[in-house]
């Protein structure tokens, strides 16, 4: 089966105008400005959008596809979650990791969950480890588990400056770091240490005092949850300027109280302040929960992040006016390029089919994930088994 797309206007990110494509086995082998002409004994399917814009699919580097949560009781542990609730947020790529709860959740599990989502058609990894050192892992280390698994792109997230933390020291950030570093030179992976950031008083500190204290590369050492508070933005900011790539979680404005920057509010200020554009991402949580605690580490509230946060804040970038070029790289180029995923998140012949179709309200209408079509003018074609 082949699928053409005919009369797409096409952003690669970068914009290429009215273009046809067709695709087959899952690539884009075509892209032009004439539809092609192809041999009436091919099975064709044809999809005119009718110069809607076609963006790649999005990519979540930081979503808890076992579920996350828990820290209220066994109660509140998340359930895994569906494909679906992926594919309507335009996910077509995810990376699964553990957080505070390390424990009854397991990289076993972290792993069959990643080998399910891709046997329903999504592109998935993850990483090893999670909140606490010593990390748990597979294999009994950071750099076998990289190495040997195909699927472990890293380690993460791994707790700094949160009293849910393991209080980690700099010479055991240093080792886990450089484990993940050889492991990624090994292998071509993309081998960083993804940080949870807390809203302790020591912020980055310790990431700073890394890349003081030794020859790891910047972009190893991969701070999240950077918008949580203003002060920890705007250390991440700076971290930037010496190499480091950092990642905003999508809260919505609705979810951020005075101390932190919504995903819209975060964005303005990091280009305003002119950070490296390269160096921003954007990740959803998605499964993850959203706790407040008192100064004694007492639960105050809790919420729960979706995926959907992807496709709310690329509308909510969109609708304030910016650019679809400007913008997108952050959940597409700039992810694929940190995580060594190198047929993903462009519009180009030879790379992965995973496209979006947004409307004219900077809505998702149609996601195809590696050449397959899991929704269609707003129409859920294909789920996971137990939807």
């Amino acid at each position: 089966m082949f699928d053409l797309i005919t009369n797409a206007d096409i952003y690669a990110p970068r914009p290429l105008g009215l273009k046809h494509l067709l695709i087959c086995a899952g690539k884009i082998v075509y892209i032009g400005d004439r539809v092609p002409v192809l041999d009436d004994d091919l099975s064709v399917n044809v999809t005119d959008v009718n110069g809607s814009r076609l963006i790649p699919g999005l990519i979540d580097a930081h979503a808890h596809i076992t579920g996350g949560g828990g820290e209220a009781g066994p109660s509140t542990r998340v359930p895994p979650l569906h494909l679906s609730q992926y594919t309507r947020a335009g996910v077509t790529s995810v990376i699964g990791l553990l957080g505070t709860d390390d424990l009854t959740r397991h990289p076993q599990a972290l792993l069959t969950q990643v080998m399910g989502l891709r046997e329903e058609g999504l592109s998935a990894w993850c990483y090893t480890g999670g909140y606490h050192l010593p990390v748990i892992t597979l294999t009994h280390s950071v750099r076998s588990d990289i190495v040997n698994l195909e699927p472990v792109i890293g380690v993460g997230e791994v707790a700094i400056s949160d009293h849910r933390s393991s209080q980690p020291g700099l010479d055991e950030i240093l080792r886990l770091a450089s484990e993940a570093h050889v492991a990624g030179l090994m292998t071509g992976k993309a081998g960083v240490v993804h940080f949870h950031l807390g809203d302790g008083e020591r912020g980055l500190s310790m990431i700073r005092d890394c890349l003081d204290s030794s020859e790891i590369p910047s972009r190893v050492f991969n701070p999240t949850h950077i918008n949580r508070n203003k002060k920890l933005f705007d250390e991440a900011c700076d971290l930037t300027g010496r190499g480091c790539n950092v990642d905003i979680t999508a809260f919505p404005a609705a979810d951020t109280d005075s101390r932190g920057w919504s995903a819209l509010e975060a964005v303005n200020r990091y280009f305003d302040l002119g950070c490296d554009p390269t160096k921003l991402t954007i990740s959803s949580d998605g499964g993850g929960c959203l706790p407040r605690f008192d100064d004694q580490g007492e639960l105050l509230e809790m919420g729960f992040a979706s995926s959907s946060a992807m496709s709310e804040t690329l509308k909510i970038l969109l609708d304030a006016n910016w650019a679809m070029e400007k913008i997108l790289p952050l959940m597409t180029t700039n992810v694929s390029r940190l995580l060594r995923l190198h047929s993903k998140a462009v519009i180009e012949i030879n790379h992965d089919a995973d496209l979006l179709v947004v409307d004219e309200n900077n809505e998702i209408e149609s996601v195809m994930a590696n050449g397959v079509w899991h929704i269609k003018r707003g129409q859920q074609l294909k789920k996971g088994l137990f939807e």
